[in-house]
Protein backbone atom coordinates (compact mmCIF):
# COMPACT_ATOMS: atom_id res chain seq x y z
CA UNK A 1 0.00 0.00 0.00
CA UNK A 2 1.17 3.52 -0.82
CA UNK A 3 1.26 6.50 1.51
CA UNK A 4 -1.87 7.82 -0.22
CA UNK A 5 -3.86 4.81 0.95
CA UNK A 6 -3.00 5.43 4.60
CA UNK A 7 -5.31 8.45 4.74
CA UNK A 8 -8.77 8.37 6.26
CA UNK A 9 -11.97 8.48 4.24
CA UNK A 10 -13.23 11.99 3.67
CA UNK A 11 -16.99 11.42 3.77
CA UNK A 12 -17.37 12.97 0.31
CA UNK A 13 -18.89 10.11 -1.64
CA UNK A 14 -17.59 10.98 -5.12
CA UNK A 15 -14.07 11.64 -3.84
CA UNK A 16 -13.88 8.40 -1.83
CA UNK A 17 -15.22 6.31 -4.73
CA UNK A 18 -12.77 7.96 -7.12
CA UNK A 19 -9.88 7.18 -4.75
CA UNK A 20 -10.89 3.50 -4.56
CA UNK A 21 -11.17 3.22 -8.35
CA UNK A 22 -7.84 4.98 -8.84
CA UNK A 23 -5.94 2.80 -6.37
CA UNK A 24 -7.37 -0.39 -7.89
CA UNK A 25 -6.38 0.73 -11.37
CA UNK A 26 -9.92 0.92 -12.73
CA UNK A 27 -9.94 -2.88 -13.02
CA UNK A 28 -12.37 -4.47 -15.42
CA UNK A 29 -13.83 -6.66 -12.67
CA UNK A 30 -14.38 -3.75 -10.28
CA UNK A 31 -18.07 -2.89 -9.88
CA UNK A 32 -19.14 0.52 -8.55
CA UNK A 33 -22.90 0.95 -8.13
CA UNK A 34 -23.99 4.42 -7.09
CA UNK A 35 -27.49 4.59 -5.59
CA UNK A 36 -29.69 7.67 -5.98
CA UNK A 37 -33.16 8.25 -4.49
CA UNK A 38 -36.33 9.00 -6.46
CA UNK A 39 -35.39 12.65 -6.72
CA UNK A 40 -32.49 13.09 -9.10
CA UNK A 41 -29.44 14.56 -7.43
CA UNK A 42 -26.25 13.52 -5.72
CA UNK A 43 -25.93 9.75 -4.99
CA UNK A 44 -26.87 8.79 -1.44
CA UNK A 45 -24.74 5.64 -1.29
CA UNK A 46 -22.31 3.54 -3.31
CA UNK A 47 -21.65 -0.18 -3.38
CA UNK A 48 -18.19 -1.33 -4.45
CA UNK A 49 -16.99 -4.91 -4.99
CA UNK A 50 -14.92 -7.21 -7.19
CA UNK A 51 -17.34 -9.32 -9.20
CA UNK A 52 -14.76 -12.10 -9.63
CA UNK A 53 -14.37 -12.55 -5.86
CA UNK A 54 -17.93 -12.25 -4.50
CA UNK A 55 -21.16 -14.16 -4.66
CA UNK A 56 -23.17 -11.72 -6.77
CA UNK A 57 -26.46 -13.31 -5.83
CA UNK A 58 -25.71 -12.59 -2.16
CA UNK A 59 -24.73 -9.01 -3.03
CA UNK A 60 -28.00 -8.47 -4.88
CA UNK A 61 -30.27 -10.17 -2.34
CA UNK A 62 -28.67 -9.05 0.91
CA UNK A 63 -27.16 -5.64 0.10
CA UNK A 64 -28.48 -3.95 -3.04
CA UNK A 65 -32.16 -4.84 -2.70
CA UNK A 66 -32.47 -3.73 0.98
CA UNK A 67 -30.51 -0.54 0.29
CA UNK A 68 -32.64 0.42 -2.68
CA UNK A 69 -35.83 -0.18 -0.69
CA UNK A 70 -34.69 2.12 2.13
CA UNK A 71 -32.77 4.69 0.08
CA UNK A 72 -35.42 7.44 0.20
CA UNK A 73 -35.65 7.24 4.00
CA UNK A 74 -31.89 7.25 4.35
CA UNK A 75 -31.71 10.47 2.35
CA UNK A 76 -33.82 12.25 4.96
CA UNK A 77 -31.63 11.16 7.90
CA UNK A 78 -28.38 12.52 9.18
CA UNK A 79 -25.33 10.73 7.65
CA UNK A 80 -24.33 9.25 11.02
CA UNK A 81 -27.83 7.94 11.73
CA UNK A 82 -28.14 6.56 8.19
CA UNK A 83 -24.76 4.83 8.54
CA UNK A 84 -25.77 3.17 11.81
CA UNK A 85 -29.14 2.04 10.43
CA UNK A 86 -27.54 0.52 7.37
CA UNK A 87 -25.11 -1.31 9.65
CA UNK A 88 -27.63 -2.54 12.22
CA UNK A 89 -30.90 -2.93 10.31
CA UNK A 90 -30.58 -2.93 6.54
CA UNK A 91 -27.62 -5.13 5.56
CA UNK A 92 -28.68 -8.78 5.73
CA UNK A 93 -25.17 -10.16 6.14
CA UNK A 94 -23.79 -11.96 9.16
CA UNK A 95 -20.39 -10.25 9.20
CA UNK A 96 -20.27 -6.47 8.71
CA UNK A 97 -17.22 -4.44 9.81
CA UNK A 98 -16.60 -0.70 9.87
CA UNK A 99 -13.69 0.74 7.92
CA UNK A 100 -12.31 4.27 8.34
CA UNK A 101 -9.16 4.28 6.19
CA UNK A 102 -8.73 3.88 2.47
CA UNK A 103 -6.23 1.01 2.79
CA UNK A 104 -8.71 -0.90 4.98
CA UNK A 105 -11.39 -0.45 2.31
CA UNK A 106 -9.04 -1.69 -0.42
CA UNK A 107 -8.02 -4.76 1.61
CA UNK A 108 -11.68 -5.60 2.28
CA UNK A 109 -12.56 -5.37 -1.42
CA UNK A 110 -9.61 -7.56 -2.37
CA UNK A 111 -10.64 -10.09 0.30
CA UNK A 112 -14.02 -10.54 -1.39
CA UNK A 113 -16.06 -8.16 0.78
CA UNK A 114 -18.64 -5.71 -0.55
CA UNK A 115 -18.05 -2.14 0.66
CA UNK A 116 -20.93 0.26 1.25
CA UNK A 117 -20.21 4.02 1.36
CA UNK A 118 -22.77 6.53 2.68
CA UNK A 119 -22.70 10.16 1.54
CA UNK A 120 -21.52 12.49 4.28
CA UNK A 121 -20.08 9.76 6.52
CA UNK A 122 -16.30 9.39 6.77
CA UNK A 123 -16.45 5.63 7.00
CA UNK A 124 -17.47 2.48 5.13
CA UNK A 125 -19.14 -0.86 5.85
CA UNK A 126 -17.46 -4.07 4.63
CA UNK A 127 -19.94 -6.93 4.31
CA UNK A 128 -18.59 -10.45 3.90
CA UNK A 129 -19.79 -11.72 0.51
CA UNK A 130 -16.82 -13.83 -0.51
CA UNK A 131 -17.59 -16.30 -3.25
CA UNK A 132 -16.23 -17.38 -6.58
CA UNK A 133 -15.32 -20.80 -7.89
CA UNK A 134 -13.52 -23.26 -5.63
CA UNK A 135 -12.65 -26.93 -5.79
CA UNK A 136 -14.95 -29.31 -3.97
CA UNK A 137 -13.75 -31.53 -1.13
CA UNK A 138 -12.26 -34.63 -2.72
CA UNK A 139 -10.23 -37.70 -1.80
CA UNK A 140 -6.58 -37.06 -0.86
CA UNK A 141 -4.13 -37.58 -3.69
CA UNK A 142 -0.82 -37.94 -1.83
CA UNK A 143 -1.88 -39.45 1.52
CA UNK A 144 -4.37 -42.17 0.69
CA UNK A 145 -5.59 -44.80 3.16
CA UNK A 146 -7.60 -47.98 2.83
CA UNK A 147 -9.60 -47.32 5.99
CA UNK A 148 -10.53 -43.87 7.25
CA UNK A 149 -12.07 -40.59 6.05
CA UNK A 150 -11.79 -39.80 2.36
CA UNK A 151 -11.85 -36.02 2.71
CA UNK A 152 -8.94 -33.71 1.98
CA UNK A 153 -8.23 -30.02 2.37
CA UNK A 154 -8.94 -27.74 -0.59
CA UNK A 155 -7.55 -24.40 -1.73
CA UNK A 156 -10.35 -22.54 0.07
CA UNK A 157 -9.40 -21.33 3.55
CA UNK A 158 -12.96 -21.20 4.89
CA UNK A 159 -13.66 -24.73 3.70
CA UNK A 160 -10.50 -26.02 5.38
CA UNK A 161 -11.29 -24.34 8.69
CA UNK A 162 -14.81 -25.80 8.57
CA UNK A 163 -13.36 -29.31 8.04
CA UNK A 164 -11.40 -28.87 11.26
CA UNK A 165 -14.33 -27.34 13.14
CA UNK A 166 -16.59 -30.25 12.21
CA UNK A 167 -14.18 -32.69 13.84
CA UNK A 168 -13.20 -30.68 16.92
CA UNK A 169 -16.39 -29.12 18.27
CA UNK A 170 -14.79 -27.63 21.33
CA UNK A 171 -15.05 -24.05 22.55
CA UNK A 172 -11.35 -24.28 23.43
CA UNK A 173 -10.34 -24.58 19.77
CA UNK A 174 -8.65 -21.31 18.85
CA UNK A 175 -8.42 -19.93 15.30
CA UNK A 176 -6.20 -16.87 14.76
CA UNK A 177 -6.09 -15.03 11.43
CA UNK A 178 -2.96 -13.66 9.73
CA UNK A 179 -2.19 -11.89 6.47
CA UNK A 180 1.08 -12.91 4.83
CA UNK A 181 2.85 -11.25 1.91
CA UNK A 182 3.01 -7.53 1.21
CA UNK A 183 1.37 -7.78 -2.21
CA UNK A 184 -0.53 -11.06 -2.11
CA UNK A 185 -2.05 -10.40 1.33
CA UNK A 186 -2.60 -14.15 1.67
CA UNK A 187 -4.99 -15.18 4.41
CA UNK A 188 -3.78 -17.80 6.87
CA UNK A 189 -5.18 -19.31 10.07
CA UNK A 190 -3.28 -20.67 13.06
CA UNK A 191 -5.33 -23.34 14.86
CA UNK A 192 -4.61 -24.93 18.24
CA UNK A 193 -6.29 -26.18 21.40
CA UNK A 194 -5.94 -23.58 24.12
CA UNK A 195 -5.78 -26.05 26.99
CA UNK A 196 -3.58 -28.64 25.25
CA UNK A 197 -0.96 -26.75 23.22
CA UNK A 198 2.02 -25.37 25.09
CA UNK A 199 1.70 -21.56 25.40
CA UNK A 200 5.40 -21.02 24.61
CA UNK A 201 5.06 -23.00 21.36
CA UNK A 202 1.96 -21.03 20.35
CA UNK A 203 3.71 -17.76 21.13
CA UNK A 204 6.80 -18.79 19.18
CA UNK A 205 4.63 -19.78 16.20
CA UNK A 206 2.82 -16.44 16.39
CA UNK A 207 6.09 -14.48 16.51
CA UNK A 208 7.62 -16.29 13.55
CA UNK A 209 4.53 -15.64 11.43
CA UNK A 210 4.60 -11.99 12.47
CA UNK A 211 8.20 -11.64 11.28
CA UNK A 212 7.40 -12.74 7.72
CA UNK A 213 7.95 -9.77 5.42
CA UNK A 214 8.08 -10.88 1.80
CA UNK A 215 6.35 -9.82 -1.40
CA UNK A 216 4.25 -12.93 -1.87
CA UNK A 217 3.04 -16.07 -0.17
CA UNK A 218 1.51 -18.41 -2.74
CA UNK A 219 1.73 -21.72 -0.92
CA UNK A 220 2.38 -23.12 2.53
CA UNK A 221 5.83 -24.15 1.28
CA UNK A 222 6.83 -20.48 1.31
CA UNK A 223 5.87 -20.24 4.99
CA UNK A 224 7.61 -23.50 5.84
CA UNK A 225 10.99 -22.20 4.67
CA UNK A 226 10.50 -18.91 6.50
CA UNK A 227 9.58 -20.31 9.93
CA UNK A 228 11.47 -23.61 10.13
CA UNK A 229 14.20 -24.07 12.74
CA UNK A 230 16.97 -25.52 10.59
CA UNK A 231 17.67 -24.50 7.00
CA UNK A 232 20.80 -26.50 6.22
CA UNK A 233 19.31 -29.95 6.64
CA UNK A 234 17.61 -32.49 4.42
CA UNK A 235 15.20 -33.50 7.16
CA UNK A 236 11.90 -31.59 7.42
CA UNK A 237 11.22 -29.83 10.72
CA UNK A 238 7.59 -29.07 9.84
CA UNK A 239 5.04 -31.60 8.70
CA UNK A 240 2.58 -31.00 5.89
CA UNK A 241 -0.71 -32.81 5.43
CA UNK A 242 -3.76 -32.61 3.21
CA UNK A 243 -5.87 -34.78 5.51
CA UNK A 244 -8.21 -33.01 7.98
CA UNK A 245 -8.34 -36.08 10.24
CA UNK A 246 -4.54 -36.18 10.53
CA UNK A 247 -4.45 -32.45 11.24
CA UNK A 248 -7.11 -32.74 13.95
CA UNK A 249 -5.32 -35.68 15.55
CA UNK A 250 -2.13 -33.63 15.72
CA UNK A 251 -3.99 -30.63 17.20
CA UNK A 252 -5.42 -32.88 19.90
CA UNK A 253 -1.86 -33.93 20.78
CA UNK A 254 -0.82 -30.32 21.34
CA UNK A 255 0.54 -29.33 17.94
CA UNK A 256 -0.20 -26.09 16.12
CA UNK A 257 -1.87 -26.19 12.70
CA UNK A 258 -1.36 -23.54 10.02
CA UNK A 259 -3.75 -23.37 7.07
CA UNK A 260 -2.83 -21.07 4.18
CA UNK A 261 -5.36 -19.87 1.65
CA UNK A 262 -4.76 -21.16 -1.87
CA UNK A 263 -3.13 -24.48 -0.97
CA UNK A 264 -4.53 -27.83 0.22
CA UNK A 265 -1.44 -28.63 2.30
CA UNK A 266 -1.50 -27.48 5.92
CA UNK A 267 1.54 -27.26 8.21
CA UNK A 268 1.99 -28.84 11.64
CA UNK A 269 4.54 -27.99 14.34
CA UNK A 270 6.31 -28.98 16.47
CA UNK A 271 7.15 -32.34 14.94
CA UNK A 272 9.55 -35.16 15.71
CA UNK A 273 11.36 -37.66 13.54
CA UNK A 274 8.84 -40.37 14.41
CA UNK A 275 5.93 -38.20 13.21
CA UNK A 276 6.87 -38.75 9.56
CA UNK A 277 6.41 -42.50 9.87
CA UNK A 278 2.96 -42.33 11.43
CA UNK A 279 -0.03 -42.60 9.14
CA UNK A 280 -3.65 -41.78 9.88
CA UNK A 281 -4.49 -45.38 9.12
CA UNK A 282 -2.37 -46.53 12.07
CA UNK A 283 -5.09 -45.34 14.41
CA UNK A 284 -7.99 -46.82 12.44
CA UNK A 285 -6.56 -50.34 12.18
CA UNK A 286 -5.96 -52.79 15.00
CA UNK A 287 -2.85 -52.06 17.05
CA UNK A 288 -1.03 -55.24 15.98
CA UNK A 289 -1.51 -54.51 12.28
CA UNK A 290 -0.47 -50.89 12.81
CA UNK A 291 2.67 -51.95 14.67
CA UNK A 292 3.66 -54.33 11.87
CA UNK A 293 3.16 -51.66 9.21
CA UNK A 294 5.08 -49.06 11.19
CA UNK A 295 8.08 -51.38 11.65
CA UNK A 296 7.87 -52.12 7.94
CA UNK A 297 8.09 -48.40 7.17
CA UNK A 298 11.21 -47.99 9.29
CA UNK A 299 12.83 -50.95 7.55
CA UNK A 300 11.91 -49.48 4.16
CA UNK A 301 13.41 -46.13 5.18
CA UNK A 302 16.77 -47.69 6.04
CA UNK A 303 16.69 -49.85 2.91
CA UNK A 304 16.02 -46.84 0.69
CA UNK A 305 18.92 -44.95 2.26
CA UNK A 306 21.58 -47.65 2.78
CA UNK A 307 20.96 -50.64 0.45
CA UNK A 308 22.87 -49.36 -2.62
CA UNK A 309 25.80 -48.17 -0.48
CA UNK A 310 25.97 -51.52 1.32
CA UNK A 311 25.95 -53.38 -1.99
CA UNK A 312 28.75 -51.18 -3.33
CA UNK A 313 30.87 -51.51 -0.17
CA UNK A 314 30.52 -55.27 0.13
CA UNK A 315 31.11 -56.08 -3.54
CA UNK A 316 34.06 -53.68 -3.75
CA UNK A 317 35.88 -54.03 -0.40
CA UNK A 318 34.33 -56.80 1.68
CA UNK A 319 33.74 -59.78 -0.62
CA UNK A 320 34.66 -62.14 2.24
CA UNK A 321 31.32 -61.29 3.89
CA UNK A 322 29.39 -62.99 1.07
CA UNK A 323 28.75 -66.74 0.78
CA UNK A 324 30.93 -68.30 -1.89
CA UNK A 325 28.08 -69.29 -4.29
CA UNK A 326 26.63 -65.76 -4.12
CA UNK A 327 30.04 -64.19 -4.64
CA UNK A 328 30.68 -66.39 -7.72
CA UNK A 329 27.25 -65.45 -9.12
CA UNK A 330 27.85 -61.72 -8.65
CA UNK A 331 31.35 -61.97 -10.12
CA UNK A 332 29.96 -63.75 -13.18
CA UNK A 333 27.34 -61.03 -13.68
CA UNK A 334 29.93 -58.26 -13.41
CA UNK A 335 32.45 -59.98 -15.68
CA UNK A 336 31.59 -57.85 -18.72
CA UNK A 337 30.60 -54.64 -16.92
CA UNK A 338 33.15 -51.90 -17.77
CA UNK A 339 32.33 -49.62 -14.81
CA UNK A 340 33.14 -49.96 -11.10
CA UNK A 341 30.23 -50.69 -8.77
CA UNK A 342 29.91 -47.10 -7.51
CA UNK A 343 29.72 -45.62 -11.02
CA UNK A 344 27.30 -48.35 -12.05
CA UNK A 345 25.03 -47.59 -9.08
CA UNK A 346 25.16 -43.82 -9.60
CA UNK A 347 24.30 -44.27 -13.27
CA UNK A 348 21.24 -46.39 -12.49
CA UNK A 349 20.07 -44.21 -9.60
CA UNK A 350 20.26 -41.04 -11.68
CA UNK A 351 18.46 -42.79 -14.55
CA UNK A 352 15.67 -43.86 -12.23
CA UNK A 353 15.35 -40.36 -10.76
CA UNK A 354 15.04 -38.94 -14.29
CA UNK A 355 12.34 -41.49 -15.11
CA UNK A 356 10.47 -40.71 -11.90
CA UNK A 357 10.55 -36.96 -12.55
CA UNK A 358 9.49 -37.48 -16.16
CA UNK A 359 6.53 -39.56 -15.03
CA UNK A 360 5.41 -36.75 -12.72
CA UNK A 361 5.76 -33.97 -15.32
CA UNK A 362 4.25 -35.78 -18.28
CA UNK A 363 0.50 -35.69 -19.00
CA UNK A 364 -1.40 -37.91 -16.58
CA UNK A 365 -2.58 -40.26 -19.33
CA UNK A 366 0.86 -41.24 -20.59
CA UNK A 367 3.02 -40.51 -17.54
CA UNK A 368 2.72 -43.91 -15.79
CA UNK A 369 3.11 -45.79 -19.08
CA UNK A 370 6.28 -43.92 -19.99
CA UNK A 371 7.85 -44.40 -16.57
CA UNK A 372 7.03 -48.12 -16.38
CA UNK A 373 7.94 -48.96 -19.97
CA UNK A 374 11.02 -46.74 -19.80
CA UNK A 375 12.27 -48.46 -16.64
CA UNK A 376 11.69 -51.96 -18.05
CA UNK A 377 13.14 -51.26 -21.49
CA UNK A 378 16.15 -49.32 -20.25
CA UNK A 379 16.89 -51.82 -17.49
CA UNK A 380 16.70 -54.83 -19.80
CA UNK A 381 18.68 -53.10 -22.53
CA UNK A 382 21.37 -51.99 -20.08
CA UNK A 383 21.83 -55.56 -18.81
CA UNK A 384 21.97 -57.04 -22.34
CA UNK A 385 24.44 -54.36 -23.43
CA UNK A 386 26.69 -55.23 -20.50
CA UNK A 387 26.61 -51.73 -19.02
CA UNK A 388 25.18 -52.83 -15.65
CA UNK A 389 24.68 -56.13 -13.88
CA UNK A 390 21.31 -57.75 -13.19
CA UNK A 391 21.99 -57.64 -9.45
CA UNK A 392 22.39 -53.85 -9.60
CA UNK A 393 19.03 -53.54 -11.35
CA UNK A 394 17.44 -55.53 -8.52
CA UNK A 395 19.10 -53.40 -5.84
CA UNK A 396 18.09 -50.09 -7.45
CA UNK A 397 14.51 -51.24 -8.11
CA UNK A 398 13.98 -52.53 -4.57
CA UNK A 399 15.48 -49.32 -3.18
CA UNK A 400 13.06 -47.20 -5.22
CA UNK A 401 10.06 -49.30 -4.18
CA UNK A 402 11.07 -49.06 -0.53
CA UNK A 403 11.19 -45.27 -0.82
CA UNK A 404 7.49 -45.19 -1.72
CA UNK A 405 6.59 -46.95 1.56
CA UNK A 406 7.46 -43.85 3.62
CA UNK A 407 4.16 -42.00 4.33
CA UNK A 408 5.64 -38.47 4.31
CA UNK A 409 6.91 -37.35 0.90
CA UNK A 410 9.38 -34.82 2.35
CA UNK A 411 11.00 -37.52 4.50
CA UNK A 412 11.17 -39.84 1.48
CA UNK A 413 12.92 -37.10 -0.49
CA UNK A 414 15.41 -36.67 2.35
CA UNK A 415 16.24 -40.38 2.12
CA UNK A 416 16.69 -40.07 -1.66
CA UNK A 417 19.15 -37.21 -1.27
CA UNK A 418 21.18 -38.84 1.50
CA UNK A 419 21.35 -42.07 -0.48
CA UNK A 420 23.84 -40.54 -2.92
CA UNK A 421 26.13 -39.40 -0.12
CA UNK A 422 26.08 -42.86 1.42
CA UNK A 423 26.87 -44.43 -1.96
CA UNK A 424 29.96 -42.23 -2.33
CA UNK A 425 31.11 -43.08 1.21
CA UNK A 426 30.54 -46.79 0.60
CA UNK A 427 32.37 -46.70 -2.73
CA UNK A 428 35.42 -44.89 -1.31
CA UNK A 429 35.76 -46.08 2.30
CA UNK A 430 33.65 -49.23 2.40
CA UNK A 431 31.70 -50.13 5.52
CA UNK A 432 33.87 -47.78 7.55
CA UNK A 433 32.62 -44.88 5.43
CA UNK A 434 29.00 -45.99 5.82
CA UNK A 435 29.32 -46.29 9.60
CA UNK A 436 31.01 -42.88 9.76
CA UNK A 437 28.16 -41.39 7.71
CA UNK A 438 25.60 -42.99 10.02
CA UNK A 439 27.31 -41.51 13.07
CA UNK A 440 27.40 -38.02 11.51
CA UNK A 441 23.76 -38.40 10.52
CA UNK A 442 22.75 -39.44 14.03
CA UNK A 443 24.63 -36.52 15.59
CA UNK A 444 22.91 -34.18 13.15
CA UNK A 445 19.47 -35.60 13.98
CA UNK A 446 19.83 -35.20 17.74
CA UNK A 447 20.96 -31.59 17.23
CA UNK A 448 17.80 -30.60 15.34
CA UNK A 449 14.91 -28.77 16.99
CA UNK A 450 11.35 -28.08 15.93
CA UNK A 451 10.02 -25.00 17.72
CA UNK A 452 12.24 -25.79 20.68
CA UNK A 453 11.32 -29.50 20.85
CA UNK A 454 14.06 -32.11 20.34
CA UNK A 455 13.68 -33.71 16.90
CA UNK A 456 14.49 -37.21 18.20
CA UNK A 457 11.95 -37.17 21.03
CA UNK A 458 11.09 -39.60 22.65
CA UNK A 459 14.38 -41.39 21.95
CA UNK A 460 16.65 -38.47 22.83
CA UNK A 461 15.82 -37.42 25.45
CA UNK A 462 14.10 -40.67 26.24
CA UNK A 463 10.49 -40.29 27.38
CA UNK A 464 9.17 -43.68 28.41
CA UNK A 465 5.41 -42.98 28.18
CA UNK A 466 5.80 -41.68 24.61
CA UNK A 467 7.38 -44.93 23.45
CA UNK A 468 3.88 -46.41 23.29
CA UNK A 469 3.35 -44.67 19.96
CA UNK A 470 6.72 -44.89 18.20
CA UNK A 471 8.06 -48.13 16.71
CA UNK A 472 4.97 -49.83 18.07
CA UNK A 473 1.42 -48.63 18.52
CA UNK A 474 -0.16 -49.98 21.69
CA UNK A 475 -3.97 -50.22 22.09
CA UNK A 476 -5.85 -46.96 22.66
CA UNK A 477 -6.71 -47.83 26.23
CA UNK A 478 -2.98 -47.96 27.09
CA UNK A 479 -2.23 -44.50 25.65
CA UNK A 480 -3.57 -42.61 28.64
CA UNK A 481 -1.35 -39.54 28.24
CA UNK A 482 -0.57 -37.16 25.43
CA UNK A 483 3.01 -36.89 24.11
CA UNK A 484 5.17 -35.20 26.73
CA UNK A 485 7.30 -32.18 25.74
CA UNK A 486 4.76 -31.34 23.02
CA UNK A 487 1.50 -30.91 24.90
CA UNK A 488 0.71 -28.87 27.98
CA UNK A 489 1.74 -30.92 31.05
CA UNK A 490 -1.38 -29.71 32.88
CA UNK A 491 -3.52 -31.53 30.32
CA UNK A 492 -1.40 -34.66 29.94
CA UNK A 493 -4.21 -37.18 30.51
CA UNK A 494 -6.43 -37.81 27.49
CA UNK A 495 -8.03 -41.16 28.33
CA UNK A 496 -9.88 -41.90 31.53
CA UNK A 497 -9.07 -45.00 33.56
CA UNK A 498 -11.05 -48.16 33.02
CA UNK A 499 -11.04 -48.05 29.22
CA UNK A 500 -9.67 -51.56 28.81
CA UNK A 501 -12.31 -53.86 27.30
CA UNK A 502 -13.54 -56.45 29.78
CA UNK A 503 -16.13 -58.71 28.13
CA UNK A 504 -18.47 -60.51 30.46
CA UNK A 505 -18.08 -64.24 30.71
CA UNK A 506 -20.98 -66.57 31.20
CA UNK A 507 -20.94 -68.44 34.45
CA UNK A 508 -20.79 -72.20 34.24
CA UNK A 509 -24.02 -73.93 35.28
Amino acid sequence: MTAETERALTGHLAEDVEAVVRELGDSCDLVVRELTGKEEGEPEAAVVYMKTMVDEETVMRSILDPLMDELDRLGMEEPGDAFRRVHKDILRIGTVNERTKLNEVLCSILDGDTVVLIAGKAGALAASTIGGESRAVEEPTSQTVTRGPKESFTENLQTNVSLVRRRIRSPLLRVEAFKLGRHTQTNACMIYMQNIAQPKVVQEFRQRLGKIDVDSILDSGYVEELIQDATWTSFPTLQNTERPDAACGAVMEGKVLLIVDGTPFALLAPVTFISFFQSSEDYYQRYDISTFLRILRFCAFFISMFLPSLYIAITTFHQEMLPTPLLISLAAQREGVPFPAILEALLMEITFEVLREAGVRMPRVIGPAISIVGALVLGQAAVQAGLVSAAMIIVVSFTAISNFVIPALNMAIAARLLRFGMMILGGTLGLFGIMSGMMILLIHLVSLRSFGISYMTPFSPIVWPNLKDTLVRVPWWLMKKRPALISNPRQAVRNASGQRPSPRRKKRP
